[in-house]
């Protein structure tokens, strides 16, 4: 059986592909913990400045592999489930505290845990056959999982969010799109072209740049107000403003060349 993830690096980007497509990248307990292994490692992984996150096959993620046994416990008990949820709910969290900025290139279904998995990253393209669903809600659970209560809101807003989470319907990539859920809309033929023009621009930025910016926008979704928000700024640019990368582009700008930036 083929490994749940191809990891591919090159020159700071790290592209994540999906490789179960005989059943839609589904995630089964092994998919699962690859990604919680490949999002907890790269905290300690300066090399990699961006991640793309794509998928093999007909599908980007169906969601829950429901078929496998490990995620259906012989005895239900609150301790085994609870086990099992929180064993999931780790991607997602580690999607985030991941100081690399992550681009979802989406195509086919994206539903329950695929959706997530979707909405957690920080930068969305998708083809124009994606169709997204928090499909928590059609199979007798709540539509509020694997943080879809939390970043739906953020992203569109909430009414759409009732609206998704409350019917479990699908949302179709035109209208994600227009709701500027996704960066851009292409054929199926364009999609890794587009998430990796989105990974090159960022792999441009100086990289503590690009990692405190991450940083300073998830913090900013859950700051009390202005002021906490610009004291995080003020840090940030304060400790970039030293940087020998601040330098560099100083020195860049006034030859009129593209500035060759090191980390440091």
């Amino acid at each position: 059986m083929s490994e749940p993830l191809e990891l591919v690096e090159d020159q700071g980007l790290l592209r994540v592909s999906l490789n179960r497509p005989d059943n839609g990248n589904a995630l089964s307990v092994a998919m699962v913990d690859a990604l919680v292994r490949c999002f907890e490692g790269l905290a300690e992984n300066p090399q990699i400045r961006v991640v793309i996150l794509r998928a093999e096959g007909k599908h980007f993620c169906s969601g829950l592999d429901l078929k496998d046994p490990e995620l259906s416990p012989a005895e239900r008990t609150p301790a085994a489930v609870w086990a099992i949820q929180t064993r999931i709910a780790r991607i997602y969290l580690a999607m985030r505290r991941c100081p690399q900025p992550i681009i979802a290139a989406l195509h086919g279904a994206a539903c329950g845990g695929g959706f997530s998995l979707a909405l957690a990253s920080d930068l969305r393209v998708g083809a124009k056959d994606l169709r997204m669903n928090a499909a928590y809600l059609n199979i007798g659970l709540t539509g509020c999982d694997m943080g879809s209560s939390y970043f739906l809101p953020r992203l569109v807003n909430g009414s759409i969010a009732s609206q998704l989470l409350l019917t479990g319907e699908f949302i179709d990539a035109q209208r994600a799109h227009d709701l500027g859920l996704l960066a851009a809309l292409v054929g199926a033929e364009q999609l890794d072209e587009a998430a990796e023009h989105y990974g090159q621009r960022m792999l441009q930025a100086a990289p503590m740049g690009l990692r405190l910016t991450k940083e300073a926008l998830n913090h900013a979704l859950d700051t009390p107000g202005l002021e906490a928000a610009m004291a995080l700024e003020n840090r940030h640019q304060s400790l970039l403003a030293l940087s020998e990368d601040a330098k560099e582009a100083i020195r860049a700008f006034g030859e009129k060349r593209p500035p060759k930036f090191t980390g440091s």
